[in-house]
């Protein structure tokens, strides 16, 4: 059984007792989060599509509540100018467990 739910503007499948990483969500750890935009479940075969949502629900905990991602490097560079430039970013994540999928 699997579901499509929106978690912070992104579109995730997901399944129960699954860990995904989203958005940075400001929460603390241990703290239990519904999400009510689900858009398809697959029960065994049997899928229900909402349109455009279901009235089901997507239970979830806050496993880790601030995880940074790889670090992304930019770098610019304008050639016989003598201009150069290095910045790196690292996108924050939390990572959350579902529960259960109703």
């Amino acid at each position: 059984m699997y579901a499509i739910v929106e978690i912070a503007g992104q579109q995730f499948k997901v399944q129960e007792g699954q860990e995904i990483f989203v958005h940075h969500l400001g929460k603390p750890e241990g703290e239990k989060m519904t999400f009510d935009k689900v858009y398809l479940i697959d029960r065994a075969g049997q899928v229900s599509v909402g349109m455009p949502t279901l009235n089901n629900k997507v239970s979830a905990t806050v496993v880790h509540p601030m995880v940074q991602g790889d670090k992304v490097i930019i770098f610019k560079k304008k050639r016989r100018k003598g201009y150069q430039l290095m910045k790196g970013h690292r996108q924050q994540f939390t990572k959350i467990k579902i529960d259960s999928i109703q």
